[in-house]
């Protein structure tokens, strides 16, 4: 409503016009007339070009999903029929255990109703590279594909390698996509002078390896994981200096790694003045938690090009500054740091993040995620594109579940039906402008007492969309127009709109960066002085930048948790983005997994740690997000699913320890079953197998994937989750925080060696206890039947059932426990029978489940008794 702001705005409008009609005018002299007919045919033929789409759902046949989903709701009929016979059932023999299993099995309900229906209208998606080259990669003119920043992060080189860093930016640097629309970004938030020198000698590998890997067209475009395949490499290939060519790659490559190794070797003892760069100045990140911050960029149209003569994708390496005292959020604020660099150098609309141990495996990985970014109805409301997470080196039974084939096969799909997958951390294609917290192009903008949350704010709410909305988008796009035209307005002007739209609140006292935050199309103006936008990235990597702004809270990465990835994915969701999950049939992209079972827990700790965070954040999906009304329900209730699965460990070590109890105590939590509760018992486990069955059916997930799916959950749910929920409750009651650890990238030099170590932590004591109770009580069981007769036996079919039950489940377990020697460390096996001892002792004292006589009744019996 300001008149000089309209006045400013009419005046950039026909300066628009007026700009536009010089840069026309020259054309229409200088090109010669067409043919009406030619035209016609051109308009047609581009019409057709641009009618087919880049992408279709293919969704599941009717004949595997409509048995699938009859399934699903007779089992929740059963479930309602089994509950009411065991609530009106109840053992008065021992009613305790009773209750408590009661409790559990409306629990393990409860969880299987959060974790089934959003997998209701599971879906698969087709992509055509084909269609996406002719649209936007025509004969004779330049490519008008979209540009792609890539963000890799890491933290320790002695924990994540530099090879295996190394090896994940030489696959993107040679990645199948126009170069000068390629960047990539290496956050080192460790400030390690090893991870610096290892990216420079990567620089220089990449001037060889690029060229090569466009040549011949290898797959994948990893230097360690192409050389290590076990396969015909001369399958396909006709150039006659191939083999020539591949051994003096082979030959380059590994002299590579010997300087990498070098600079390992060199790096495992620090200098006690610190380390010195090559120049005779001292390191400036000797003190990691104290540094300034630090840019350098390598590669790119001004760097040095390939072997070829040929232009290289821009390497940079990024080190934000730290400083003590201030709250430096781990990866997401790593993560932000680098959204704000890439903004101000190179701003491409899109970005894509890989940890450092997940390089490319398909060259045409960024391609597959563009069919649906720059599909204009697909891609208008596309926040991201997710790819499923493939792993090298796990052992061929995948004992651990590493490979999580259930969670990336199953559960993605579903999801994929309903509002999309959510983010899990790596392999994600991100649209900028989602990430700026701008809500999608075709929301219509939300009313302005409204708040994200369902308790509505006492302040008006000032929403990034709504400021974002606020401007018509006709002004909107003469006032990016004009940011551009640098010469022909002053600082003043031009502060004065950043200032007018209130962006500096939001994304911090950076022109340059909020100037990036309004192209949606990204670039960068021509006329910027390439000086100055290194000072510029410098200021906003700084450690005081996000101060006062809305970093972490409403755009970048959301801090708050361990796990960054889903509060991100989950407040774009809020906002009505969609996402989309891509699964091209080469995996687009690779990582390693700790195999290690001590390594793996913790993996999962903190997995579950970041849930538990977000339950008891403003958040959580059970109250956050209802204003707008644009996270649909089956979507919220598999963000549920997401942050209530650690307390199912609660309920879950409580029923693993019922049946050693019932074994010992000669009681059981079931009552003699009448016809009617044996058709029902029968009736929940053919219904849990069918379902199981046509999941898999629709999935192709394979049973041995699923059975050791269902292992892992009981695991990681009586150890690691167990953990995270007290950890969690710490930290909300006392504000004990603690830190996670990286999990090892690197596996052992002998196949699948790491599988065997076996590493002290109290997270084996848990599930090793119960393992040790259960095996107890199946031989207590087995005595006292021997004892009692014939009789005996059949009540103690049930109870031993159930105690094999949680034994097969732990068996992955147990036999990781073991090692590849048959060995258990000590203080292990001390803990556990120490525990299972004492259990055991309390129980025989207190018996705390079972009813006991009155006194009155046992004077009535000593009465009757004739001494």
């Amino acid at each position: 409503g300001n008149p000089i702001w309209k006045n400013r705005v009419e005046s950039w409008k026909e300066k628009d016009k007026k700009k536009k009609k010089k840069k026309s005018a020259p054309k229409t002299e200088n090109e010669a007339p067409i043919p009406p007919e030619q035209q016609i045919e051109e308009i047609q033929s581009s019409e057709a070009a641009a009618a087919e789409p880049l992408s279709v759902i293919i969704p599941v046949s009717k004949t595997r999903l409509t048995p699938y989903r009859i399934v699903i709701v007779v089992r929740l009929i059963i479930l309602g029929l089994f509950f009411h016979y065991r609530v009106t059932n109840p053992v008065d023999s021992a009613f305790g255990l009773w209750m408590t299993s009661i409790i559990c099995e409306i629990w393990f309900a409860f969880s299987w109703v959060l974790d089934q229906f959003p997998k209701w209208s599971p879906i698969n998606r087709e992509t055509y590279i084909d269609r996406l080259s002719a649209r936007y990669e025509r004969p004779a003119e330049p490519s008008q594909l979209a540009a792609v920043d890539f963000f890799v992060s890491t933290v320790d080189p002695l924990k994540e390698p530099p090879l295996i860093t190394a090896n994940t930016v030489l696959s993107i640097l040679a990645v199948d996509y126009p170069m000068d629309k390629v960047s990539c970004y290496v956050s080192d938030d460790g400030a390690a002078m090893l991870t610096f020198e290892s990216l420079v000698e990567t620089a220089d590998f990449a001037r060889k390896w690029v060229p090569f890997c466009k040549k011949f067209s290898i797959e994948p475009r990893a230097p360690e994981f192409y050389f290590s395949q076990k396969i015909d490499y001369l399958k396909d290939k006709v150039q006659p200096s191939f083999v020539k060519e591949r051994r003096a790659m082979k030959r380059d490559y590994e002299e590579f790694k010997v300087r990498i190794n070098a600079l390992v070797a060199k790096a495992q003892k620090t200098p006690d003045e610190g380390w010195t760069m090559q120049d005779g100045t001292s390191w400036p990140g000797n003190n990691s938690r104290d540094h300034p911050g630090m840019i350098q960029v390598f590669l790119g149209h001004s760097g040095a090009h390939d072997i070829e003569g040929n232009e290289l994708p821009r390497l940079v390496y990024v080190s934000r500054e730290k400083r003590p005292g201030y709250q430096h959020h781990k990866k997401a604020g790593a993560e932000n740091a680098l959204v704000r660099v890439s903004a101000v150098l190179t701003n491409a609309p899109f970005i894509l993040n890989l940890d450092c141990d997940h390089y490319v495996n398909n060259s045409k990985a960024v391609r597959e995620a563009m069919c649906f970014l720059m599909d204009p109805v697909v891609g208008r409301d596309l926040c991201y594109v997710q790819f499923p997470q493939r792993f090298d080196g796990i052992d061929r039974s995948d004992r651990y579940a590493n490979r999580n084939t259930v969670f990336f096969d199953v559960n993605m799909k579903g999801l994929d039906g309903i509002q999309g997958p959510m983010y899990v951390g790596t392999g994600c294609v991100f649209n900028r402008q989602a990430l700026y917290g701008y809500s999608p192009p075709s929301m219509p903008k939300l009313p302005k007492s409204s708040s994200c949350c369902c308790c509505p704010s006492k302040k008006p709410s000032k929403d990034i969309s709504e400021l974002y909305r606020d401007a018509k988008r006709e002004e909107l796009d003469a006032a990016i127009f004009n940011l551009r035209e640098i010469d022909n307005y002053d600082e003043y002007e031009r502060s004065m709109l950043i200032s007018q739209m209130s962006f500096e609140k939001t994304f911090g006292l950076s022109t340059v960066f909020i100037e990036s935050t309004l192209m949606e199309n990204g670039g960068v103006p021509e006329s910027a002085d390439p000086s100055m936008l290194i000072k510029e990235a410098i200021h906003v990597i700084g450690c005081g930048y996000e101060e006062k702004t809305a970093w972490g809270k409403e755009i970048g990465w959301i801090y708050g948790s361990v796990t960054e990835d889903i509060l991100t994915g989950f407040k774009m969701q809020c906002r009505g983005w969609r996402s989309v999950y891509c699964m091209p049939l080469r995996p687009a992209f690779k990582g390693s997994a700790p195999i290690n079972l001590s390594d793996r827990l913790h993996q999962v700790l903190r997995w579950a740690l970041g849930s538990v965070e977000i339950f008891f954040s403003r958040h959580c999906p059970l109250w956050y997000g209802f204003a707008g009304g644009r996270l649909k329900w089956l979507q919220r209730l598999a963000y549920i699913n997401t942050i209530v699965y650690p307390f199912t460990s609660l309920p879950l070590v409580a029923y693993c320890t019922l049946p050693a109890i019932c074994l010992l105590t000669g009681k059981f939590i079931i009552p003699t079953l009448s016809n009617l509760a044996s058709a029902l018992f029968l009736g929940l486990f053919l219904s849990i197998i069918v379902t199981s069955v046509l999941e898999l059916r629709w999935s192709s997930v394979t049973i041995e994937a699923l059975w050791r799916n269902e292992q892992f959950w009981v695991i990681g749910g009586v150890s690691a989750h167990l953990f995270a929920v007290f950890q969690g409750f710490l930290k909300m009651l006392a504000g004990v925080d603690t830190n996670f650890t990286v999990t090892a990238k690197a596996a052992d030099d002998t196949e699948f060696g790491e599988l065997y170590i076996i590493k002290w932590t109290t997270l084996l004591i848990p599930p090793t206890t119960l393992i040790i109770i259960n095996m107890v009580g199946v031989v207590a069981g087995f005595s006292d039947a021997l004892n009692g007769g014939y009789e005996s036996w059949g009540p103690l079919f049930g109870k031993v059932f159930f105690a094999f039950w949680v034994i097969f489940h732990l068996y992955p377990f147990l036999k990781g426990l073991m090692g590849r020697q048959n060995r258990t460390p000590t203080v292990v096996i001390l803990w556990s029978v120490l525990l299972a001892s004492v259990f055991s002792l309390v129980w025989v004292k207190i018996n705390p489940f079972i009813s006991r006589p009155d006194s009155a009744t046992i004077s009535q019996t000593c009465t009757s008794i004739d001494c």
